[in-house]
Order: C-alpha cells, then structure tokens, then sequence
C-alpha cells in the first residue's frame, strides 16, 4: 500500500492573476498559505488485470477491465483521476481510494489538490522522485493542456510546496518565494484568519472561463481589477514583513472589492450579506475563497471580536472550521514497497 496527502489552501491577495490570460501579459503573483486539511489517495495492487477508482467524496466508483477491447478514457465519472492515470499509461493491477477532509467545489483549490496528491503517489509508485516544482507543472499540465480547465497554477503550486509563500507567475517560469517571517508574526496571522462554510458549492470553471474571455479580450474593468489585485499582494507581502498583521483586513477588503469586478458570478446577494454581517460584528475584511460563487468565507477578524461574528455567522446557517497552517505540502506517509508499471505519455517528472 502508498498512501499519500495533499494540503488545500487559502489564498490572501493576487488570485486570478495566476491564469495564463493575464500573466502571460502582465505577470502574475499570490500570497497563500496552505492548511491542515488534506486530501489523501490510497493506492493499493490489485492482483486481477482491472483498475478501480473509489472516491469518498463523490461516492462513486469506477472500474476499468484491462483485458476488453474498452478503451480507456477519462470522460465522465472521477474524470481528473481517469486522466492522470492515462497520462501515465496505467491502465490495470491497482486499486485507488480518495478521500478529502474538505467537500469539493469549495473555493480551497481542492480540485489542483487532488491532482497534486495522485501526481506525488503515482510518481512515487513508479520509483520517481520529482522535485515540488516538478509536481506542480506535471500537475497543471494534465489540469490545464490534457484536461482543458479554464484554470490558474496557484493552487497546484500550494499544493505541492506547502507553506507561507509569495508565488510569481511569468511567461516561462513560476516562482516560489518562502515568506520566512518571524513565528510570533506567522501566529498572529493564523490567529486572526477565520473560515465559515457557506454550504453551498460551485464550479469555479464556470466563472474562471468568463474570467478567462474577459482577460483574453482585454476588457479595461477586468484588466484594471486584476492589476489592482496583483498590487495588493505586494501590499500583503509588505504588511507581513514588516509585523503589521493588521494591515490585512483592509487589504483584503479593497481586494474582494475588486475581484467582484472578475466575473458576475464571483459573489451573489446572499453571500455579500453574510460578508457584511460579519464586518458589522467586527471582522475588517475577507472573501469568498478561491474563484468565488460559494464554499468557504474567509475572514480577516481580531481575536476579540471572532466570538460575535461566530455567533453571527452559525446563526445565519454557516459552520466555522477550524484549521491551522501546515509547512509540509504534498508527501508519502506510507510505502510499503508498492511498484507500479506504465510509460508516461508527457511531462516526465523524473
């Protein structure tokens, strides 16, 4: 058996300038940190020539018979874990359990998450040992080229450092600069950050593509608000050097203003309304993770103030998760010898 997890993660500034659309033009940046909620594939072999592909989250399973004449294909049901093990040209003798502590759709990048999780079990399966960079460019070549995700890379990259980072996109490269800040610093953030479960999900590939469209096209509003956005990441990154953690909540208020401006669907009426309860009740600034439309509210609020927005927010139908900021991105917690055979199509991460 390999076992292996991936952290999701949330994002403080400079989301939607890590799609191509705009950072091809003009570069791209983010600060996020992942967390403690994980996604985790089991990988077990299996002694007949089938594939079986359970996931928790969906409740489903797929079965692929190796020896028909089917061919195998990634359409449909658990359509990202079908891909993934087609680009690596495994198509029997293994068995895959998936499990997330966080429901999809959710705006935590659970959906790169995934990805990044199976690329580090699967590549470890076949004796390889990509680099974190590596994992996340083989990550987001089979979301993004194979699979044709109207998407960003920030969320393949938290994924499979792991960390507090500032995370650059350019035309030919991505980087990712650690923020080695002091800890006191580190622990007055995470004590102020809170999130809520909204209890709805969304696909993020329906307000990702308009993102994408209105990028592509240049349109002036969309254009502007991502610049803006991409400057409050520095802003963030300034703030955070320099201890000021409090300087966040109105960053992060400016910057929810503006990525309204994204797409139609990044917020609706009841979420600016949950967002506005929690500001009466003291919180001073957040968003709705990820690509907007719903999941989890991500809040910027003092620690006095968190019972009274709590209350607010559980008693308007929201359920606030604990969580803490976790360093060790994508891992093996288990291998007990599991070997598995198949030539990759692309990418190769050795």
């Amino acid at each position: 058996m390999l076992i292996a997890r991936a952290p999701v993660r949330i994002s403080f500034a400079g989301g939607g300038t890590d799609l191509s659309a705009y950072y091809e033009q003009y570069g791209g940046c983010v600060i996020s940190t992942s967390i403690d909620k994980y996604f985790y594939v089991f990988l077990q072999p299996s002694p007949d020539p089938t594939l079986q592909i359970t996931s928790s989250d969906y409740q489903t399973f797929y079965r692929h018979q190796a020896e028909t004449d089917q061919e195998f294909f990634w359409e449909g049901d658990l359509s990202l874990p079908r891909a993934i093990l087609h680009h690596f040209g495994i198509t029997r003798g293994v068995s895959m359990f998936l499990a997330s502590e966080i429901p999809p759709g959710t705006g935590l990048g659970s959906s790169s998450t995934v990805t990044v999780a199976l690329v580090k079990a699967i590549t470890t399966a076949k004796g390889l040992k990509p680099t974190p960079y590596e994992v996340a460019e083989l990550a987001s070549f089979i979301e993004i080229e194979k699979m044709g995700m109207p998407i960003g890379k920030q969320d393949q990259y938290a994924a499979a450092f792991g960390g507090l980072n500032r995370i650059e996109f350019l035309p030919n490269e991505v980087r990712v600069t650690p923020l080695n800040l002091p800890a006191k610093t580190v622990a007055r953030l995470e004590q102020h950050v809170m999130l809520f479960f909204t209890g709805s999900t969304r696909a993020a590939s329906n307000i990702l593509s308009q993102q994408k469209a209105s990028s592509e096209s240049k349109d002036p509003q969309v254009i502007q608000a991502l610049h803006a956005v991409k400057e409050m990441a520095n802003e963030v990154h300034i703030a955070l050097e320099r201890g000021d953690v409090t300087a966040l909540g109105e960053i992060l208020h400016e910057s929810w203003t503006r990525k309204k401006r994204f797409a139609k669907n990044v917020s609706n009426a009841r979420l600016d309304e949950l967002y506005e309860l929690a500001r009466a009740n003291g919180a001073s600034g957040g968003k709705i993770a990820g690509a907007g439309g719903g999941g989890f509210l991500m809040l910027f609020c003092p620690p006095t103030h968190q019972l009274p927005v709590t209350r607010a927010l559980e008693d308007a139908g929201l359920k606030r998760m604990a969580f803490h900021f976790e360093s060790g991105g994508a891992r093996v917690l288990v291998n007990a010898g599991l070997r598995l055979n198949g030539a990759m199509s692309h990418g190769n991460s050795s």
